[in-house]
């Protein structure tokens, strides 16, 4: 795997290093030691997965409060995502920024999200699927958003948002 920093603190896009041969390919897509070594929290206690049926379809921007603050690795398995990520830590020099990355099934690459960091995507194909690893359990009471269109943030998506959820859609302003 190689580790690309982006604009913001502490947010990697990852790209896989694939071997091939006459089969194809093999590839690592998670190393704890080299998390470590890039200084990236390396703790996974649950996976999950989603499905968009349509393109156009804004997940996010979520996140979880303490004491229940969580990283994410995010990978896109089939379609491909805007995927974005807000620094919401107040002692960052990214703060209130954000970055946004395409991930596809195609590429394969995945991006890191540390904690205090709100997360969101929008999907840029039908059938879009995406997988993701969190290094603490989904707890409810913990769970937290930040509007797509805060003008705090001033996100600047690429495709029109066609279906988002109600409560991701009436998060109030980030203050």
């Amino acid at each position: 795997m190689t580790f690309h920093a982006t604009k913001l603190a502490g947010v990697f896009e990852i790209r896989l290093e694939p071997n091939h041969d006459e089969r194809g390919f093999f590839a690592r897509t998670w190393c704890q030691r080299e998390f470590e070594q890039h200084g990236l929290n390396p703790r996974i206690v649950q996976c999950s997965v989603s499905l968009s049926l349509r393109k156009g379809t804004l997940r996010g921007l979520h996140y979880q409060a303490a004491p229940c603050l969580e990283t994410k690795l995010v990978r896109c398995t089939k379609g491909a995502i805007y995927d974005v990520v807000v620094d919401l830590r107040p002692d960052s020099k990214t703060f209130r920024g954000w970055v946004g990355v395409i991930l596809t099934a195609a590429d394969r690459n995945m991006l890191y999200v540390p904690e205090n960091c709100a997360h969101g995507f929008l999907t840029l194909e039908d059938e879009t699927e995406v997988f993701y690893q969190m290094s603490e359990f989904y707890e409810p009471d913990s769970s937290r958003g930040v509007r797509w269109d805060d003008p705090a943030f001033q996100v600047t998506w690429p495709v029109p948002i066609q279906i988002i959820s109600e409560r991701d859609r009436s998060y109030p302003d980030f203050r």
